[in-house]
């Protein structure tokens, strides 16, 4: 299995509907992108303090590299990333993605 982990630094701006909105659609992938297993997400919790500006974050778990591979090309992958993007602080420089095996 391959974990997609990815950390997300909304704007203060953003309205919590549009948050909410973007981790709906996020959820809604779980139907559409063959090998893609389970979806979870939500704003930072730890009373670590450790999230460095980032305000919230995801984890999508797929079947295998091929299935997350199909994933990032995916046109209902590339239509949340057109939704996202504008939200985020620094756009791009507002996403950190690190995928793993386990």
């Amino acid at each position: 299995m391959i974990h997609h982990l990815v950390l997300l630094r909304f704007r203060r701006a953003v309205p919590a509907k549009d948050v909410e909105l973007v981790f709906a659609t996020l959820a809604g992938l779980k139907g559409k992108i063959p090998g893609l297993l389970s979806f979870a997400g939500g704003p930072y919790s730890s009373p670590e303090g450790l999230a460095r500006g980032y305000t919230h974050g995801f984890v999508m778990t797929f079947r295998d590299a091929p299935s997350r591979n199909g994933y990032l090309d995916h046109p209902e992958h590339v239509k949340v990333k057109e939704q996202v993007l504008p939200f985020l602080e620094g756009g791009v420089d507002g996403v950190i993605a690190f995928d793993f095996e386990g």
